[in-house]
């Protein structure tokens, strides 16, 4: 599929549908370490492979599947950040600042607060991430209103957040799974909820900064709302095969950049 044919399909895939999104940026990025190649550590979203940086391919991809509203949660390096937006044009993101971005991605999730109660479906997304423009073809063609993006070829171990899968629906979300299941795939951490969804991910949310557990994860309030649900409320569409990489260690970045030459968009 072009590039040009692949944003008619965006396109029209959401015309029926208010659809923002919601981009946690706010993270120091510590396991990058030494191996961070910007020599003073600046945000992963400014991280550039190919001559453009991750921001902007977040950008650029959201725009051209005609979704503009975007905003962008900020924390640390929020002048960078800010900066490097001014320099991609006149159609700059709203923004919202987390102060504590040093605690958990909670924090940032309550942050953005705002858009998840704005009454439009919302397509959450880590800032942190490589990937085809392909990956959002399929969550926003999705026919389910709330989903996750899971790959199959995941790495054994802690690290990756694990979809579980029982009778073709999600019954388990976490590092560290504790749910009997079938079979499991890594999430991408790009989401889609429905309005409903998304307000009541903004409570959940909140209910976690106030009860004094802003250390957590921004997957743990998701994995809550999930197993709360009716089983069929939350769906997910296996991106298998198609690149992408989460850059969360020095080797990540050498990853990213062999995926290149594979990505559409």
């Amino acid at each position: 599929m072009t590039f040009h044919r692949l944003e008619q399909t965006l396109t029209k895939s959401i015309a029926s549908t208010p659809t923002c999104a919601l981009i946690l940026a706010a993270g120091v990025g510590r396991r990058l370490g030494r191996g961070h190649p910007s020599g003073h550590h600046l945000p992963k979203a400014l991280l550039r492979f190919g001559g453009q940086s991750l921001l902007a391919r977040h950008l650029g991809i959201l725009r051209g599947a005609g979704v503009c509203d975007i905003t962008l949660v900020l924390g640390y390096g929020e002048d960078h950040m800010k900066a490097a937006l001014k320099a991609l044009g006149d159609e700059t993101p709203s923004v919202v600042v987390n102060p504590d971005y040093d605690q958990g991605s909670v924090v940032s999730l309550h942050a953005g607060r705002e858009v998840l109660r704005n009454g439009a479906a919302v397509i959450l997304m880590d800032a942190d991430v490589l990937y085809d423009a392909r990956l959002m073809a399929r969550l926003l063609s999705s026919s389910r209103p709330n989903c996750l993006l899971l790959d199959r070829g995941i790495e054994p171990g802690d690290e990756p957040v694990k979809l579980c899968i029982a009778g073709g629906r999600i019954v388990d979300f976490h590092k560290c799974p504790r749910i009997p299941h079938e079979w499991h795939g890594e999430s991408v951490g790009f989401f889609r909820f429905a309005p409903d969804a998304a307000a009541e991910l903004a409570d959940r949310a909140g209910a976690y900064v106030s009860s004094g557990r802003g250390g957590m994860e921004y997957e743990e309030p998701i994995r809550d709302m999930i197993l709360s649900s009716r089983p069929d409320r939350f769906g997910f569409e296996d991106i298998s095969g198609l690149p992408w990489t989460e850059i969360d260690f020095p080797e990540d970045i050498e990853k990213a950049r062999a995926l290149l030459p594979e990505l559409v968009g």
